[in-house]
């Protein structure tokens, strides 16, 4: 029998701009996070690798990269994994986002900082 995952949870949408775009704040909690993060048919460890995969190819670096490698190490990703697969990710994606993503990827596994 299929151990079922703790499911995810999400109100950040309603949150932060609920009043403002109720229509996206539904999306983003109830659909994204609701349904499609708590599908069976992909483990979580597995869809935060694809999430930050997705940003770092897209060139995002701001604080959703940030929540999303949270999650990652939240659900198991170790430093080891990360700096592999950010590390594969620049190979395809370009050196200056492997560069931007190490930076935070530094950050959320608590590595100190070059002097």
């Amino acid at each position: 029998m299929k151990k079922m995952a703790e499911k995810i949870v999400q109100t950040a949408g309603r949150d932060q701009i609920g009043e403002f775009a109720p229509m996206f704040a539904h999306l983003n909690d109830d659909v994204l996070f609701g349904e499609v993060w708590n599908d069976e048919t992909i483990d979580v460890k597995t869809r935060c690798i694809i999430t930050v995969v997705s940003l770092m190819a897209s060139g995002i670096t701001d604080s959703s990269l940030v929540y999303h490698l949270q999650n990652a190490k939240a659900h198991g990703v170790t430093k080891e994994e990360i700096a592999a697969i950010i590390t594969h990710v620049t190979m395809y994606t370009g050196w200056p986002k492997g560069w931007a993503v190490f930076r935070l990827a530094k950050e959320v596994w608590n590595e100190p900082a070059a002097e």
